[in-house]
């Protein structure tokens, strides 16, 4: 939202930050301490501070705090704009190793000095390249509560837009040097649109353990794995729980709050908020940890369900003393007292002073227990609320679970069901959700039960074991939930036998512990033109569930088909954004290159040989044409060079070798390494955003055009047979026009191309959605 940022006046009518009932509500509830509510208020009133998190997983991480703290941050010191000293960011105090900041700079004061410009331009780029992460401040606390490990199985319930799905992965990511970690982010959204925008983010961060479904979350379908030849249910180590909530903490950012603001929206809301929550529960595993968070101070969206949830868990769940985490976060503890207010003004202290014509809106779960012991018990002061005043913050509400036993009603952990599933219409009915979510029953059925059924279900289940066997996990049977968003075409993984894995294992010399039953493309026909990859752990979901889920997106490209490949040994090359998860399985083709040569690589569209390093054209005059590995390691002797290593996909030709990487990495490397590549005119670059707001505009037409990432690999390809190898080095950005200009040629032919349609041409008109 814009929000976040100041200097938006022109255009927009004023809106006037009052709102008489928001004040009498949290005045009467005295969620701020005494004597701060004028410090709070103002606070509300003033734009929010921009903040942005430095991914923390990439092995550059630490490269790019540096840059950022040498280079653009010293670039701002003493700096002044229309008069007006500019501040210095801050880092988030509370954030591990300074990977978060925040700055007051507003989208019009960074494009009005040329110094900031190139601030501003830094910041969109490597956000682009999943680098940096635009994210309020606020919104990165749940993630970093839920204390996720490398092995943990993880389940973000509501996760769209996905800036906290991006800091799950990161986690699971911390050691670089494992391609595969054992865990996994299932990442789930009930708008099947907000779910694009999650394949989008996701994938900036080129993970092959991360799986984007669209289910409601309140009833999200128990899953199956196989373990030991075992079918059993999947429970999850970790579960994010950041609800729908009214998103008055957001005031800030989203100003429509200030006139929009009644507390019906909070009542709407907390029967809701308490199905997901109890089925968070339900799926979470003994001695896992779930974070329930909203971005609303209201206690009826926060406290009140937390109550409720452990008041039925019967000593199941217990709220987690988290005070001493992230040291530096100021907080207010949970209260235990509260009110429930109308739109109307009126106020209600128990569930039996409310007059039957008002109870449909307001539940008995939204009041406070009574009972001092159970309510002692409860231990709701280990909830913690943000208050925007304390630290120049949205405000916010976090709690954390732990389960120390199965909920009451599940006392027989689910197994799996042994008779045919239950059918409305056409869903699944995995548990029963009544509308204020006091039950939700899992049982396993009765022994006669299974008997009467297991004909029918052999019969059944024949054609989806078929399926399993050629490792096809095909969409979701349901009609219903085919009704909404796109047809997804199926996942398909590489059979054992397939002739088209030998040539690629021989020309890359791979290792033998490549893990090719990982390998799957999306489609049953016709040439398979990418490969994707997924760890095994997701391939095991994948296979047992594809009849209950509905799977939006998995798995990283790691090779793209090459029309003119199979003359240089191998039809198939490296694609840049599996390459980092490829590299340790690879054993040829690997091309050493010092850091001069890697300025070239990406700086000139297809540069001779001769122009690189004497060691690199004698360790490429003996190898054979066709895609290779490009790897500069740092030399500690030359601390002022690039201190990470850098892996590059590349192609040799007869006579030039040439980098094949995306626009904004190269910028990103480039930048690492102290090359300056602002771009001075404003011109080109609007024709440049202009041109790409035109294709992908086209793009969104199509429902099944071809994926974007293909049109653009075809056009290099096409380019390059045009250009020819004793072509001119134009320089990479205005090659990369070149491309962007011709993929309006190349649009008409391919609309009727029967490749799966990629999250961008989906998603193109949805960039705008409230973190």
């Amino acid at each position: 939202g814009g929000g976040v940022f100041q200097g938006w006046a022109g255009g927009y009518p004023e809106i006037v930050k009052e709102n008489e009932l928001f004040e009498r509500y949290y005045q009467e509830l005295g969620i701020v301490p005494a004597g701060e509510w004028g410090a709070f208020m103002a606070a509300l009133r003033e734009p929010l501070p921009a903040t942005l998190r430095i991914t923390g997983y990439r092995s550059h991480a630490k490269e790019i705090l540096h840059c950022l703290k040498e280079k653009y941050f010293k670039e701002l010191q003493n700096l002044e704009v229309d008069g007006q000293k500019v501040e210095m960011p801050q880092s988030l105090s509370w954030y591990p190793e300074e990977l978060a900041w925040h700055t007051n700079l507003s989208r019009k004061i960074l494009r009005k000095s040329p110094q900031l410009e190139k601030f501003h331009q830094f910041l969109v780029s490597e956000t682009e390249c999943g680098n940096i992460s635009r994210q309020e401040a606020v919104s990165m606390i749940p993630p970093l509560l839920l204390n996720v490990n490398p092995h943990h199985k993880i389940l973000d319930m509501c996760a769209a837009p996905g800036s906290k799905t991006a800091q799950l992965i990161e986690m699971l990511h911390a050691d670089m040097n494992v391609p595969f970690p054992k865990g996994f982010v299932i990442a789930n959204d009930v708008d099947n649109k907000r779910c694009y925008l999650l394949v989008h983010q996701a994938k900036r961060l080129n993970s092959p353990c991360i799986m984007v479904v669209n289910h409601d979350a309140s009833s999200i379908p128990n899953l199956q794995i196989d373990v030991d030849g075992r079918k059993e249910v999947l429970f999850y180590d970790r579960i994010l729980c950041d609800v729908p909530c009214s998103g008055d903490g957001t005031m800030r950012k989203n100003i429509d709050v200030w006139k929009k603001w009644t507390t019906q929206n909070s009542l709407q809301l907390h029967g809701l908020q308490l199905r997901i929550a109890t089925r968070g529960v339900e799926q979470l595993a003994e001695g896992g940890r779930m974070v329930y968070s909203t971005c609303s101070l209201n206690p009826i969206e926060n406290e009140a369900v937390i109550a409720s949830l452990l008041e039925k868990s019967q000593g199941a769940l217990e709220l987690a003393d988290v005070s001493s985490e992230l040291p530096g976060l100021k907080r207010m503890p949970g209260i235990t007292k509260w009110k429930v207010m109308l739109k109307d003004g009126q106020w209600f202290e128990e569930w039996k002073d409310v007059p039957s014509n008002r109870q449909t809106q307001i539940r008995p779960t939204m009041f406070p227990v009574k009972d001092e012991e159970k309510l002692k018990a409860m231990n709701l002061e280990r909830c913690l609320r943000i208050l925007p005043h304390h630290q120049n913050t949205g405000g916010f509400f976090v709690a954390v679970l732990i389960k120390k036993s199965p909920m009451p009603w599940n006392k027989r952990q689910p197994k799996v069901h042994q008779k045919l599933p239950q059918r409305t219409g056409d869903t699944e009915v995995t548990a029963a959700n009544s509308d204020n979510s006091s039950e939700c029953i899992t049982e396993e059925p009765t022994l006669a039960e299974n008997e009467e059924s297991k004909t029918m279900k052999e019969l059944q289940n024949s054609d989806t074991e078929q399926s399993k066997k050629e490792g096809v996990c095909g969409p979701p049977p349901s009609k219903k939930m085919k009704l909404f968003g796109f047809k997804e075409d199926p996942f398909v993984f590489l059979p054992e036998d397939d002739p088209l894995f030998l040539p690629i294992q021989k020309f890359y010399a791979l290792d033998p512990s490549f893990p090719k039953m990982n390998l799957l493309t999306r489609t049953q026909e016709g040439k398979k033109r990418q490969l994707y990859m997924v760890s095994k752990e997701l391939r095991n979901v994948l296979l047992n569930n594809s009849e209950k889920m509905k799977v939006i997106n998995t798995g990283i490209k790691v090779w793209s088909r090459n029309s003119d490949g199979e003359q240089f040994g191998c039809a198939f090359r490296l694609a840049q954004e599996g390459i980092y998860t490829l590299y340790p399985f690879i054993h040829a083709r690997i091309i050493s290159v010092c850091i001069e040569d890697v300025k070239i690589l990406l700086t000139q569209e297809n540069p001779f040989l001769s122009k690189f390093s004497s060691e690199t054209q004698k360790k490429v005059k003996d190898m054979a044409m066709g895609s290779i590995v490009l790897k500069y390691d740092p030399d500690p002797e030359k601390p002022d060079d690039l201190q990470c290593p850098i892996v590059l996909c590349g192609w040799q030709g007869k006579t030039s070798l040439r980098a094949f990487v995306p626009k904004n990495e190269r910028l990103h490397y480039l930048r690492m390494m102290g090359v300056e590549v602002f771009k001075a005119k404003r011109k080109e670059e609007e024709l440049e955003s202009k041109t790409e707001e035109e294709v992908q505009h086209r793009l969104a037409q199509t429902e099944e055009g071809m994926d974007v990432e293909d049109k653009e690999r075809d056009l290099v390809t096409k380019m390059e047979a045009e250009i020819g190898e004793e072509s001119s080095q134009s320089p990479v950005e205005s090659s990369a026009m070149e491309v962007e200009n011709k993929i309006e040629d190349l649009d008409q032919s391919s609309k009727n191309a029967n490749s799966h349609v990629s999250q961008e041409s989906k998603d193109a008109d949805t960039s705008n959605v409230k973190d």
